[in-house]
């Protein structure tokens, strides 16, 4: 499992030599001895993400390079779950939630704006069994729908405008065919997505409101546009 520590802002999950697929800015398939999550300032306009992820990193006394996620939330509000072979650490802000309703109006622009990632919600997963490529895109995939059932249940948003996950597994591991919901390593990732994003929510409004809309948050989206549908 992960070793986790948090330095300056920045939270480090290290296992050597675990192979990583992440949706961050600097996001694909990559091997490495960490992830990071990193918090950014308030008013955060830096462009220049991946010198601005290795200035943090090295700042905060970390030597090896990994995956990156950017988070508005405070590390104090990170939160991990364990089941089985998997482990979890969640960090889980709704200020700047996505909204898609199944009415849209029809309205080509979208209402609200993305302005960074102010709140977002960042998922660290990692696995010990061994995952193919196609397994571990299963994988991420698990992890992002337990993550929305999560925030539908618990702040009635699927999601933020600035979400990134990075799932992991460990190539020496027993080797796992599928991660898929109905699997060990995919009823594992759910549970411990759930508790840590309900966990990291909780904390991160303990003593503060959650939104009710887009309308009453401090950024987000709802799309209101609509697409042409065809038969095939």
């Amino acid at each position: 499992m992960f070793r986790t520590t948090v330095e300056a802002g920045v939270l480090q999950a290290h296992r050597p030599d675990t192979h990583w697929l992440s949706t961050g800015h600097d996001g694909g398939y990559r091997t490495a001895d960490a992830a990071y999550n990193i918090t950014v300032p308030e008013g955060f306009d830096r462009t220049d993400l991946h010198d601005y992820s290795i200035e943090r990193r090295e700042r905060s006394g970390f030597a090896p390079a990994g995956p990156t996620l950017l988070t508005g939330v405070d590390l104090t509000h990170a939160r991990g779950a364990r089941a089985g072979p998997v482990e979890v650490v969640a960090t889980a802000g709704v200020s700047n939630p996505a909204e898609l309703p199944m009415e849209p109006t029809g309205n080509p622009g979208d209402i609200g704006a993305d302005a960074g990632p102010p709140g977002t919600v960042n998922l660290l997963v990692g696995t010990t069994r061994a995952l193919s490529d196609g397994a571990l895109a299963t994988l991420l995939a698990t992890a992002v729908e337990a993550k929305t059932a999560t925030l539908l249940a618990e702040t009635g948003f699927s999601g933020t405008t600035s979400d990134a996950v990075a799932v992991g597994c460990d190539p020496t591991g027993k080797p796992a065919a599928f991660a898929g919901s109905a699997t060990p390593v995919g009823r594992a990732t759910r549970a411990c997505v759930r508790e840590a994003v309900r966990a990291s929510l909780r904390s991160r409004y303990a003593d503060r409101s959650l939104p009710d809309s887009v309308a009453d948050a401090e950024y987000g989206v709802r799309t209101e546009r609509e697409a042409d549908v065809f038969a095939v």
